[in-house]
């Protein structure tokens, strides 16, 4: 038994319940038949006492040789639902090992595994999108360093979103799957923006980590708060929305966008002045 599992409809109950029947209601009949032809009539006699327009196709096929099992069950989350999936297969290739091919199906079903492989595809494309950028970023850039840092304020504001998100929704739809290498296109530009003032003063004019902060936060830094609360406000309109996943992607996105503004002008500061601590013209030297 599984506690999910509300009910479960198979042709064999129908063969049971004639077959008990057939021998006086005796509870010890309510067995399959051990013959075969037995088993044939029981099943045409069901389809002939069936009312008119009613046939049994919904549970086995025009051939005989397959059938189906419907399984109802409580709302399950896709995970939850995929693994008694995969426990119910498991258990008939155990148990009814003449069974050459077991497929499930169903909406829900359906629905979990495009949702599992979407998500694998995302995580992939993310990875991509991410390797992509921050090649541009070390060639824009021309620093090894300055761009393997820029790789983190790109990438802790989608786990910091993910990771309030899970605490409090605990629940990531399917059109969530597309918010991290969406966003992860948008927050790179604050960054970008940050990095390219603080090497201008780092390069030009000669300044050290510290002082080509404060150039960055004076000459970007109000930019930087204007682009993101436009940001944030244009995507929080989707939270109005009446279709649950477009709302969660707006709200998600914003959340991102967000956290993306603090880590810019809060973390990347802190890496810079740890990481970056050479002489102008040797730390941060174009590659």
């Amino acid at each position: 038994e599984q506690p999910p599992v509300r009910h479960v409809a198979v042709i064999t109950d129908t063969f049971r319940q004639l077959n008990k029947s057939m021998h006086g209601d005796d509870p010890a009949a309510y067995r399959i038949p051990e013959s075969q032809e037995l088993t044939a009539q029981y099943l045409l006699l069901y389809e002939l006492s069936l009312p008119q327009g009613l046939d049994v196709n919904n549970q086995i096929d025009r051939s005989r040789t397959s059938t189906r099992v419907s399984i109802s069950a409580e709302t399950l989350y896709s995970a939850d639902l995929l693994e008694l999936n995969a426990r119910a297969e498991a258990w008939l290739a155990a148990n009814a090992p003449r069974v050459d091919d077991i497929n499930s199906t169903g909406p829900a079903t359906l629905f979990a595994y495009i949702g599992q492989r979407n998500i694998q595809a995302m995580l992939l494309g993310t990875l991509v999108v991410l390797v992509a950028i921050s090649a541009i970023l070390l060639v824009t850039l021309r620093s090894l360093r300055v761009g393997l840092i820029s790789i983190v304020p790109n990438l802790i504001p989608a786990v910091l979103g993910f990771g309030v998100w899970g605490l409090t929704v605990q629940q990531v739809s399917l059109s969530l799957s597309v918010v991290v290498a969406m966003t992860v296109g948008i927050v790179v530009d604050d960054t970008v923006h940050f990095l390219s003032k603080y090497l201008r003063a780092r390069r030009e004019y000669g300044h050290d980590p510290e002082d080509a902060i404060h150039y960055a936060f004076d000459t970007a830094g109000r930019a930087l708060v204007t682009t993101t609360v436009v940001l944030v406000a244009g995507f929080l309109i989707f939270a109005f929305s009446p279709l649950i996943p477009t709302a969660q992607v707006g709200i998600l996105t914003a959340m991102i966008i967000g956290f993306a503004l603090i880590a810019d002008l809060t973390l990347l500061p802190a890496l810079l002045t740890t990481v970056d601590r050479g002489s102008p013209g040797r730390a941060s030297s174009p590659v």
